[in-house]
């Protein structure tokens, strides 16, 4: 069991918290799509605002926007709390949100299928913007073998129930851990599987980028499987429409040139991805995920006080 090395009472918390994420997701199945989805909208964008996290949205904001008046940029900050609590209700009720659904509009899909044909395997990449869950439907949809890489739950008991509800709409994650996850995923693509990772997160290590013209260490990892292949870095991105509806792209791919130089190269792959994504985020900010400290603190700290 997921509990068993764990204490007494650090299970009983997790068991509790399985029975709330159990409810909740009950509750959003039983609202529907469209009706989960305004209930995590107008949920997030009443509570986002009151937390500290708030904060976290405004000073980010600040860095990316530097221009932008302050109420336009509260305006924003409220209306990306709305499209995060959406996403979130998403989740619940996935398997609606099929290719199948008419929901999910795909632009590029022949880029898709001839991945899917050729039998090489591509290193998908992209941002948290509007619901990314409808990239791994995409790809999975398409026909394309794909391991689609995400971060487990702290929560073992929940970890496994998000396991099962997305194996429900045919999308197998894989949870990299440590040398031997490392190991699965090259397995996988020496036989034939793609791999999908995210690339906006904050990542101590690795090249420093920029981003927003500010600097930021990103995740080396898609760039240095696509050299180590011989393949492209594939970006996919996602626009929320109205009436939970989404558009997908698969954008032109990213060819990492090798110039002898492995390090350079991989840094040149790192500013790539991260270059696309800031160009995404710039074109619907309000999709992007901007709860998360993606700059280092030293950006924060230049930051001046608020007028």
């Amino acid at each position: 069991m997921p509990g068993e090395r764990a204490s007494f009472k650090q299970d009983l918390i997790w068991r509790l918290e399985a029975a709330g994420f159990d409810a909740f997701i009950g509750l959003m199945r039983l609202l529907g799509l469209e009706r989960a989805s305004a209930f995590g909208g107008g949920l997030l964008r009443w509570l986002g605002p009151k937390t500290g996290t708030h904060r976290t949205v405004i000073r980010n904001l600040r860095i990316a926007f530097p221009d932008m008046e302050p109420a336009a940029r509260e305006r924003l900050a409220v209306d990306q709390w709305e499209q995060t609590g959406r996403a979130f209700a998403e989740t619940a009720v996935m398997d609606q949100l099929t290719l199948a659904s008419g929901r999910i509009e795909v632009v590029g899909l022949d880029r898709l299928h001839a991945i899917r044909d050729s039998g090489c395997p591509v290193v998908f990449v992209g941002g948290h913007l509007a619901n990314i869950e409808t990239l791994a439907v995409t790809i999975v949809g398409s026909g394309v073998l794909c391991q689609i890489t995400y971060r487990a739950a702290n929560n073992p008991y929940v970890d496994a129930r998000i396991v099962r509800l997305r194996a429900d709409y045919g999308v197998k994650l894989f949870a990299p851990k440590g040398g031997d996850g490392a190991r699965e995923l090259l397995n996988g693509m020496a036989r034939g599987e793609s791999v999908a990772l995210m690339n906006d997160q904050k990542f101590s290590e690795g090249p420093e980028v920029v981003f927003f013209g500010q600097p930021v260490n990103a995740a080396p990892g898609p760039s240095r499987l696509a050299l180590r292949y011989g393949t492209v870095l594939q970006p996919l991105s996602v626009t929320r429409l109205p009436g939970v509806r989404f558009r997908v792209t698969a954008h032109e791919p990213i060819e990492i040139e090798k110039t002898g130089d492995r390090q350079a190269d991989i840094a040149r792959g790192v500013q790539a991805i991260t270059s696309f994504i800031e160009k995404r985020v710039r074109e619907n900010p309000v999709d992007w995920f901007w709860v998360h400290k993606r700059w280092p603190d030293r950006v924060y700290a230049a930051l001046p006080p608020e007028t």
